[in-house]
C-alpha cells in the first residue's frame, strides 16, 4: 500500500516540487550554525550593505548579517510549523474520534465547541493572547496548535461516522475489543490518511501564523524569526530591499512547498482522487 502510494506521489510533479522545498528547509535548519556567517543577532558597523557587498544577502540597519538570519529563521519557523501541527493534529484526533464514535449528546456538545472555535479568528485570538501572556517560542507554539484543532476534530470526527459500520469493526466488537482499543487500534488507524495530509497543510498555516505575530512584534525576541526580519524591514522598504526580500522568499517557499507538498500527498493516499498516467 505505502508502495503504491509513493508511486502516485512521485507522478505528481508539484508535490516532487514542494517535496524538494522541505527537505531543502530542513537541511538549511539543521545545518544553520555551519552555514551561517554569524550569528544572526550579531551587530556590526556595516549597515545597509547590499547582496554581495561583503555579505551574501546584506545587512540591515544594525549591521547584522541577512543570510544568516534567514537560515536561523528557518528553524524557528519549521519548529513551530511542525510542533504547532502536532498539537493540533492531537487535540483533534481526540475530539473528533470521540465525538464520532460515540455520538448523541456527546458528539453534540464536542461539535458546538469545534463551531466555536471556528467563528473565532484564529489570528486576532492569538494577537490577544500572545500580548496577555507574553513572548516565548513555547506560547506561540501552544497558542497556534490550541487554535487550529478545529478542522482536524471534524475530518476525524467524518472518518469515525463512516468506519464504525464497517463489517470489520463489527467483527471486533463480537470479538469482545473494548471502547479505548477499539477507537486506537481499529479506527483510528484507517481514518489516518486525511488526517495526515490536513496535518502538512497545518505546517504551512502555523509558519503563516508565527510570521504574521512576530511582524507585530509578539515572537519570542531571544529567536530570530523571518516575521521578525519583516518587521525590521519595514521601515526601510525603499533604502535595503534585500530587508524584506529575501525572508518573505522564505516564508514563501516553506508555505507553497508544504501546500504542493500535501496535495500531492492528498492525491497519493485517496484513491478516488490518484492520477492516472
Amino acid at each position: 500500500m505505502l508502495r503504491d502510494a509513493w508511486r502516485r506521489f512521485c507522478r505528481n510533479r508539484a508535490g516532487l516540487l514542494g517535496l524538494l522545498a522541505i527537505a531543502a528547509l530542513l537541511i538549511v535548519a539543521v545545518l544553520a550554525p555551519a552555514l551561517a556567517s554569524r550569528d544572526p543577532f550579531r551587530i556590526s558597523s556595516q549597515a545597509f550593505l547590499s547582496p554581495g557587498g561583503g555579505a551574501f544577502l546584506g545587512t540591515d540597519n544594525l549591521g547584522r548579517d541577512v543570510w544568516s538570519g534567514v537560515l536561523y529563521g528557518a528553524r524557528v519557523s519549521l519548529a513551530v510549523g511542525c510542533f504547532a501541527a502536532l498539537t493540533s493534529t492531537l487535540i483533534g484526533i481526540m475530539v473528533g474520534g470521540v465525538a464520532g464514535f460515540y455520538g448523541g449528546k456527546l458528539d453534540a456538545i464536542l461539535m458546538r465547541g469545534t463551531e466555536l472555535f471556528q467563528t473565532i479568528p484564529q489570528f486576532f485570538l492569538a494577537l490577544v493572547i500572545i500580548a496577555l501572556a507574553g513572548p516565548g517560542l513555547g506560547k506561540v507554539i501552544l497558542v497556534i496548535g490550541i487554535l487550529g484543532w478545529p478542522l482536524t476534530a471534524r475530518l476525524v470526527r467524518a472518518q469515525f461516522l463512516s468506519l464504525k459500520a464497517r463489517e470489520f469493526v463489527e467483527a471486533a466488537r463480537a470479538l469482545g475489543v473494548g471502547d479505548p482499543r477499539m477507537i486506537v487500534r481499529v479506527i483510528l488507524p484507517n481514518a489516518l490518511p486525511p488526517v495526515i495530509v490536513t496535518a502538512s497543510l497545518e505546517i504551512a498555516h502555523a509558519i503563516l501564523l508565527e510570521a504574521g505575530l512576530s511582524f507585530f512584534g509578539l515572537g519570542d525576541p531571544n529567536f530570530m524569526s523571518w516575521g521578525m526580519m519583516l518587521n525590521n524591514a519595514q521601515g526601510f522598504l525603499r533604502r535595503a530591499w534585500w530587508m524584506s526580500v529575501f525572508p518573505g522568499t522564505g516564508i514563501f517557499i516553506a508555505v507553497l512547498g508544504f501546500n504542493l507538498f500535501g496535495d500531492a500527498l492528498n492525491d497519493a493516499l485517496n484513491p478516488r482522487l490518484r492520477q492516472r498516467t
